[in-house]
């Protein structure tokens, strides 16, 4: 039987026989402890999946298919319900957060607008080509060498001073970086 059971995970016909053999006791059993349709589905197809993967562990000898395929989706659901309660715990954090007071938005306001011109720098670094964006961050943002750039980039100095002169004309026509206007 094990290795009839193993089949299911290598050959289609074998598991599709498995499949229609077992999928309406796992629909009712499932069916008894989830009332939400959805989810009923969800986790029936996350059984037999789970069924593929495992496939190999099953022993007739310790009993039936059924009860194997049981326990499955017993591990199945209970996974299922860990992740939902880790989902709602972190809901719950999040709701149970101070809400913020005039004072903290005024603050929030000012910073994000403070912040405007870094956000179109970073908006028009990311039109950039990869190869001149890395080399422009590394060198403008984290404060490195052209030649500290091109070894953390693996290329050589005279590419990543290219690169960069390249970037830096690109950037120009940017207000408020490299140097231009606010047109």
């Amino acid at each position: 039987m094990r290795r009839k059971q193993a089949e299911i995970a290598t050959d289609p016909v074998a598991f599709e026989a498995f499949y229609r053999r077992h999928v309406d006791e796992i629909t009712r059993f499932l069916a008894r402890r989830v009332d939400d349709p959805h989810m009923v589905a969800d986790l029936v197809a996350e059984v037999f999946v789970a069924v593929l993967d495992s496939a190999h562990t099953y022993r007739a000898g310790l009993g039936s298919e059924i009860a194997w395929l049981y326990g499955v989706a017993r591990n199945t659901l209970s996974a299922e319900r860990r992740r939902a309660f880790r989902e709602s715990r972190l809901a719950d954090r999040l709701n149970g957060r101070r809400l913020l007071d005039s004072d903290d938005l005024v603050r929030l306001e000012e910073r994000i607008d403070a912040e405007s011109h870094a956000r179109r720098a970073f908006e028009a670094m990311a039109e950039l080509p990869e190869g001149e964006r890395a080399v422009i961050e590394l060198v403008a943002l984290d404060q490195l060498t052209v030649a500290e750039a091109a070894q953390a980039l693996g290329i050589r100095q005279g590419t990543a001073r290219v690169r960069l002169h390249r970037a830096r004309r690109a950037l120009r026509a940017v207000p408020f970086v490299m140097g231009g206007t606010t047109r």
